[in-house]
């Protein structure tokens, strides 16, 4: 580009010195060296000031022998052995966070080279440019190592209005462009060879450019230099298997994937992978640096930077935050307090965030050693590896990086992938990854707060009915209150576990993240803790498209106003029942914090009696149409009871008759439509007709002040549950329950189900000053045969667990009616006939199971116990062989080996 113009030899010469000194920075001994001493051309035409100029083209130097040292160590990983991929990814790793400090001293200069307001800070500059465009020691891919240092340098003029900046801006973004065109270059030639992701051809093409690079460098490096000079690190040698306080990924069901991204958070890139992450609805784990998020000051107290916004909004939208060392150093090489103060630090850093960051830990480098994993058990973290390494920080390339993955991923089946948040080829990347992964039936596990789980534990993204509308908000919000054990009032019996048992539904169940399920039980659920949780999610947390669901069950009161108007109340754990009224909260106040919530839907449910509010509006019909319902504010409430009606705590499984009910209807029988959503209507219309009917009480369901006629919205979970001997049916007192509880309900959504009647349905409940109302029914959803199989299945499951034997032949049947190579349901009804000993239509249902999916171990047990009943124990044992050998990971085959000994 420019002509070789050297006016400042002497800046020329001082220039070479310091490269070479820089060049040797990491020799072990002066004869064998990883790196060639190596000067910088640079065509010159302006004049730089040499001491500004000098350290900043050294930085770019030092980026750039990091880079090429990656590309050494790294390009040959798939010859390598296991150890030794181990090995060149650590000192890797190393070499890339020698270049991110590098980088970070590099934007460091820059800022005090402008700050200086120097006449030939533009022209210092231009050096910088002309170096990155025309060195002739420069390759095309060694140009990729220097984009990040032009974002920097582009951010940092981009508001300067001066001719000089604006030229030399005009000048980056060429640059820029150029690198955009490389980086093109080489994903077309990854894209020839990887689609379709098959390494079992039989011609390998070569990708002769890139090679050539490769080659380039082989000639100034090597593998065995470069360890040389760093010193060989080995990981601390724990067998995995052994490892009982680590989660490595193997451990994962199988196709389920948790993705991970370290390093972070960065000003740009940890957004724009979160915008990635919400489209796909996706959960992850970021790994952050303490450093990055905020210090400590000289009184020890820590002070947050400007990035600790990003981590509480990672936090706030459901995303787990966790630690990855306060300065990511080398932790397998320290010991003692400089060991404690890495973890330690970055935790209280973490925590001054936000409190509920994940009890993780990801050692930097991978490299832990024993006292480091003993003080992880001490301070109740958690160490997580990875199984699956992207290499993003190590290739220049997107479409690299997505084929790596993408191959790794086909091989183990499952795992923990590496990502890292801190450079743009994660964001390009990670699209194209969930693309195909999600494609291939992949489902991916987030921190539920205990364990990786697949429930959802991410908010989901917004789903739409037929028209088009959307049925789920952008988050979801929940605040659980049980109160059983009272100081002053009497002690109830199940209301924690009530609460406990919503609480473990609304995040199993519906996808609320833990993060944002708020749940207070006994001790905790005070008066004023139980305001200032509504008052936080009220200032600021909760957004405008968000939803929230508030349950409470304990105690209510009702006290008599003047002019007959009654007050009810919610009664906390810290109440005197002699001063309730002033030490209780009132539903008019919570109906007026609920007035002042951002969201879009809100519905309050209390299992608690106490009397109408004295403040319900005139009734607003919600839409039977949800495209109209679903658009309106909604501000909802299903009370338990009326005044001075006992609630009745001695329902199933250690609930109170109205939770269980409630319990029920989430579990899918509120679905009067069979459309894969309950409206609020819909869940009170089931809980209020099935409560009624078993006890005394009557429920009460209404709108509240400021409500527009729109419906809370429940997704419901397809269930893909197998029955087999380990399923086990409900409790008898369970049972006996859900007979008249569903003496109306099932019928009804059976004869939905069969007839797909598009009628408008009506029910009678009582609304919130209890007197009677009638609520509109959403229709039903025209569904084909094929979708019917579904919800006919999960009729079936439920007719399973209340032991309703004749019903549920009869289900199942129907079912395979609707569609005869629906596998769930064919198991089902397979492994439900012995027990009438139908043994004679049992055997070909299973038959008609392998024809479906010749696999699944639980099918085979079924059938060989057929064999059993039927007295061949030849074809017994080759059924139960036969599968053992199939799938020996199976979930299954443990019975089958039992049932093999016995043999």
């Amino acid at each position: 580009m420019f002509n070789k113009v050297t006016p400042l030899s002497s800046f020329l010469l001082n220039l070479c010195t310091l490269l070479a000194l820089v060049a040797c920075k990491h020799q072990s001994t002066p004869v064998e060296s990883a790196s060639p001493v190596t000067t910088v051309s640079v065509d010159v035409k302006h004049s730089p000031d040499p001491q500004q100029a000098q350290p900043l083209l050294a930085s770019l130097h030092q980026q750039l022998e990091s880079y090429r040292r990656i590309m050494v160590l790294l390009t040959d990983d798939e010859v390598q052995s296991p150890q030794e991929r181990v090995t060149s990814s650590q000192v890797g790793q190393i070499l890339f966070n020698e270049g991110l400090n590098q980088r970070t001293a590099f934007s460091k200069r820059i800022d005090a080279l402008l700050a200086s307001g120097a006449p030939s800070r533009f022209d210092t500059l231009t050096v910088i440019l002309d170096y990155i465009e025309s060195s002739p020691d420069l390759y095309d891919a060694d140009r990729l190592a220097f984009r990040e240092a032009l974002n920097d340098l582009d951010a940092r003029i981009n508001h300067d209005s001066a001719l000089p900046a604006i030229k030399l801006r005009q000048r980056i973004h060429e640059d820029i462009d150029a690198l955009n065109q490389i980086e093109r270059n080489y994903n077309q030639e990854i894209t020839r060879l990887s689609i379709p992701f098959d390494r079992n051809r039989g011609i390998f093409i070569k990708r002769e450019k890139w090679d050539d690079y490769v080659a380039h460098l082989r000639r100034s490096y090597t593998r065995k230099m470069i360890l040389h000079d760093y010193g060989i690190l080995e990981a601390y040698p724990i067998p995995m298997e052994e490892s009982e306080h680590e989660i490595f990924g193997n451990e994962l069901p199988p196709k389920t994937l948790v993705l991970t991204f370290d390093d972070g958070p960065h000003r740009v890139y940890t957004n724009e992978i979160k915008e990635i992450l919400q489209h796909y609805a996706v959960p992850a784990v970021f790994f952050e640096v303490g450093r990055n998020i905020g210090r400590f000051d000289r009184a020890g107290k820590p002070q947050l930077g400007p990035l600790s916004k990003i981590t509480r909004e990672l936090i706030e939208q459901g995303y787990a935050v966790a630690n990855h060392s306060m300065t990511h150093d080398l932790l397998s090489k320290l010991s003692g307090n400089a060991l404690r103060k890495e973890v330690i630090n970055a935790d209280i850093i973490l925590r001054a965030v936000d409190e509920r960051r994940a009890p993780l830990f990801r050692f930097p480098y991978g490299a832990r050693s024993a006292e480091g994993l003993r003080l992880l058990s001490e301070i109740g973290l958690q160490s997580v590896r990875w199984n699956i390494d992207s290499l993003d920080w190590a290739d220049p390339v997107p479409n690299s990086v997505a084929r790596r993955v993408l191959l790794q991923v086909a091989q183990r089946q499952r795992g923990i992938i590496l990502f890292h948040d801190i450079h743009d080829r994660a964001v390009k990347a990670l699209p194209q990854i969930l693309e195909k992964l999600i494609a291939e039936g992949y489902q991916f596990a987030g921190w539920d707060g205990h364990a990786f789980s697949v429930n959802n534990t991410h908010p989901k993204s917004a789903k739409t009915d037929g028209e088009g509308i959307e049925t789920t908000a952008s988050r979801s919000w929940a605040t659980v209150i049980g109160v059983d054990d009272y100081t002053k009032w009497p002690k109830l019996k199940y209301a924690a576990n009530d609460a406990q048992a919503i609480a473990n539904t609304l995040i199993q169940s519906f996808g609320f993240p833990s993060s944002h399920v708020i749940l207070l039980k006994n001790r905790e659920a005070t008066r004023d803790k139980i305001l200032s949780v509504f008052n936080d999610l009220a200032n600021g947390r909760i957004q405008k498209n968000d939803r929230l669901f508030v349950f409470f069950a304990g105690h209510g009161a009702t006290r008599q106003l003047s002019l007959r108007r009654d007050v009810g109340y919610i009664i906390p754990v810290d109440s005197d029942p002699a001063h309730f009224a002033d030490d209780a909260i009132s539903m008019t106040k919570v109906q007026n914090i609920a007035k002042t919530f951002e969201a879009k839907h809100v519905l309050l449910v209390m299992d608690a009696c106490y009397s109408a509010l004295g403040l319900m509006p005139k009734e607003t019909q919600t839409s039977p149409r949800l495209a109209t319902s679903i658009n309106r504010m909604s501000r909802q409430m299903l009370t338990s009871g009326g005044p001075d009606q006992p609630v009745t705590d001695k329902g199933p499984n250690g609930h109170s008759v109205f939770t269980w009910a409630l319990l029920q209807a989430l579990s899918g029988r509120a679905d009067f439509n069979d459309d894969g959503l309950i409206t609020g209507t819909e869940l009170a219309s089931y809980v209020a007709s099935a409560v009624s009917t078993v006890s005394a009480q009557t429920p009460a369901f209404g709108p509240l002040l400021g409500s527009q006629g729109g419906e809370f919205v429940f997704e419901i979970p397809r269930r893909k549950e197998i029955l087999t001997t380990q399923n086990t049916k409900r409790p008898v007192k369970a049972i006996n329950l859900n007979g008249p509880l569903e003496s109306t309900n099932t019928t009804r959504q059976a004869k939905q189900l069969h007839q797909n009647t598009t009628a408008v349905k009506l029910i009678t409940v009582k609304n919130l000053h209890h007197d009677e109302a009638r609520l509109l029914l959403p229709p039903a959803v025209k569904l084909g045969k094929g979708k019917l199989a579904q919800p006919a299945n999960d009729l079936g499951l439920q007719l399973y667990k209340d032991k309703s034997t004749k019903e549920l032949t009869d289900q199942f049947s129907d079912t395979l009616e609707l569609n005869p190579h629906f596998l769930r349901t064919s198991k089902n009804l397979g492994f439900f006939y012995p027990p009438q000993s139908e043994y004679a239509q049992h055997l070909p249902w299973l038959q008609n199971t392998l024809k479906i999916d010749h696999s699944p171990a639980t099918t085979q047990l079924n059938r060989g116990d057929i064999y059993l009943q039927l007295n061949n124990k030849d074809k017994a044992r080759k059924t139960y062989t036969t599968d053992v050998d199939l799938q020996p990971e199976d979930s299954g085959t443990k019975q089958l080996g039992m049932k093999l000994t016995k043999l």
